[in-house]
């Protein structure tokens, strides 16, 4: 029902049987013409529960219709006659009478389901809202009701999910239940970390060793980073003077702090040591490659400060830390890493680590993938961090490079790279192939121990008898 609110306006609507679509047309009194003022729908994804039940539609792909992950078509004949209007049912039933067996998969960039069979709580928080979920057997999806992100309210869909669309850029998250089976298993992992090794490895190109930084000799950042560049006062008063109660750890680059900036954003700031191993290249090779990088599993570098000897990064404030400190801690771990977190956290470093390799404007290896080198946000999203001992890959047709100094941890190291220098993607697939390991055991690879056998992580895994 619509309603004109300038009644003095002439308008007309005109249903389209050629294109399908609802033509609303205005008056032009001044050039006694009609004139286009609207169509819908805009385009084949607008028409309503297009993919049917638990589909989605994105324009661009043939066909525009695909089954959201963990659902298959209820009648592949129709499906590959483009008829989707029965749309996608469940491969694997619930687990409702066990409920802890169920979780949650975060698919982002959609345009959320019908809200026919909806409810909506304002006073909820997301963590409140997916164990209201989890506790209602008719509950088969949850979302902050707040679209613009960062907000609290809750909403929860009840029975199918209809009219959804993925969206390439921006569009809001929504968590669909899932059976326990079809989150995780551990054959799921692995070949997860055989696709992406497939991946990282397709289109291998020739290595060539980052050259002179686009810093000049006084450590000044070039303009064409667009990198903020933050004054040392301001830095100091978000961290409080660098106290030591702000500081979060310290690694080969120097201490890393936390701190809130005058906005009020949560800030992590990492301070160059001038007693520092890796030293001034290692800054500026991180400053150069990560400011070139957008990706939402590697942790975003806000700017730098760069004041007489203090040189200092200023990334987003990570709350959970490093991955570390969940995996190889029993209580911790097994309390807060159930198997589809763990899973969820496997996928996101492959998904930044296929970015580095292949889809990043510049092609990077990370050389000094590890755990604690993986940062969780407050929702355990898995980041990438340190950048300093990366190398980027130039193109042409080397399938490899060498060095004379090794960097890294040797638990993480590729044997062709820890004994003769040599690194290639491959060593970064490698070093994910361990941190698989790790995060699926709880086992660290260096240091681990067997009754029955002299084995690492590694050796252990490979084992047949």
């Amino acid at each position: 029902m619509y309603n004109l609110q300038n009644k003095s306006v002439i308008s007309r609507i005109v249903l389209n049987q050629t294109t399908s679509t609802r033509d609303s047309f205005t008056w032009i009194e001044a050039d006694q013409t009609w004139r286009a003022y609207s169509s819908v729908p805009r385009d084949l994804c607008d028409n309503y529960g297009l993919c049917g039940a638990n589909g989605k539609c994105i324009i661009g792909e043939n066909p525009v219709c695909l089954c959201l992950k963990g659902f298959k078509p209820m009648s592949q004949e129709k499906w590959n006659l483009m008829d989707w209007s029965l749309g996608c049912v469940r491969n694997k039933p619930l687990s409702c009478q066990e409920r802890y067996k169920d979780g949650f998969v975060k698919f982002v960039g959609l345009k959320l389901p019908d809200t026919t069979h909806s409810w909506v709580k304002k006073s909820m928080n997301l963590k409140e809202c997916r164990t209201k979920c989890l506790n209602n057997c008719s509950c088969m999806a949850y979302t902050s009701s707040d679209i613009r992100g960062g907000g609290t309210g809750c909403a929860i869909w009840f029975d199918d999910l209809m009219d959804i669309r993925q969206f390439p850029a921006a569009g809001q998250d929504l968590y669909i239940r899932m059976p326990a089976s079809e989150l995780v298993s551990v054959a799921v992992v692995f070949s997860v970390v055989l696709l992406v090794g497939y991946y990282l490895h397709r289109n291998r190109r020739k290595l060539k060793e980052i050259g002179e930084t686009n810093m000049n000799n006084g450590g000044e950042p070039e303009d064409d980073l667009e990198l903020p560049v933050f004054d040392l006062p301001t830095v100091a008063s978000a961290t409080d003077n660098f106290s030591s109660d702000n500081k979060l750890g310290e690694g080969g680059f120097g201490p890393v702090y936390r701190g809130t900036l005058p906005d009020g954003q949560e800030i992590a700031v990492k301070r160059l040591s001038r007693s520092s191993g890796q030293g001034l290249n290692e800054f500026k090779n991180e400053v150069i490659l990560i400011a070139k990088l957008q990706h939402r599993n590697l942790v975003k570098l806000l700017g730098c400060c760069v004041q007489g000897e203090e040189k200092m990064l200023i990334y987003e404030y990570m709350p959970n830390r490093s991955l570390d400190s969940f995996i190889f801690d029993s209580v911790r771990g097994e309390l807060l890493l159930d198997w589809p977190k763990r899973f969820h956290i496997i996928c996101g470093v492959a998904w930044g680590l296929l970015y580095l390799h292949q889809d990043s404007r510049l092609r990077i290896i990370h050389r000094d993938l590890k755990a604690s080198n993986v940062l969780l946000d407050n929702e355990m999203n898995p980041k990438i961090s340190d950048f300093g001992l990366a190398r980027t890959l130039i193109g042409g047709d080397q399938s490899g490079g060498n060095t004379n100094r090794v960097v890294g941890r040797y638990g993480y190291m590729a044997p062709e790279y820890a004994i003769d220098g040599l690194f290639s993607v491959k060593s970064d697939v490698f070093s994910f192939g361990i941190l698989v390991l790790e995060v699926i055991s709880g086992r660290k690879n260096k240091g681990f121990y067997h009754p029955n056998h002299s084995h690492n992580l590694i050796g252990h895994a490979w084992r047949t008898d």
